[in-house]
């Protein structure tokens, strides 16, 4: 029944094929998006910006809250998917 089922569905392998990159993109889009290193290098940034004295105190506590919140929702995420560092 197996050869059968592949030489039947055999005009179907295209579509196979383009939904398989298409989960593979979505997946490195994921992880690119969900990536915290971007998100710990702009908290860095931005507590180097405060210590210059390039930015007040609120700036700061406004745009940390932001980021904070982000890393939040990366690491939720990542526990969601089973990829949560311990």
């Amino acid at each position: 029944m197996g050869l059968f089922t592949q030489i039947v569905t055999l005009p179907l392998a295209p579509v196979r094929g383009v939904g398989w990159v298409v989960e593979r993109v979505l997946e490195a889009a994921e992880d690119e998006y969900y990536d915290p290193a971007p998100v710990q290098q702009a908290l860095a940034a931005l507590e180097a910006e405060l210590l210059a004295g390039e930015i007040d105190e609120e700036t700061f506590d406004r745009r940390e809250d932001e980021l904070l919140d982000r890393l939040e929702e990366i690491r939720a995420w990542q526990e969601q998917r089973g990829m949560g560092r311990e």
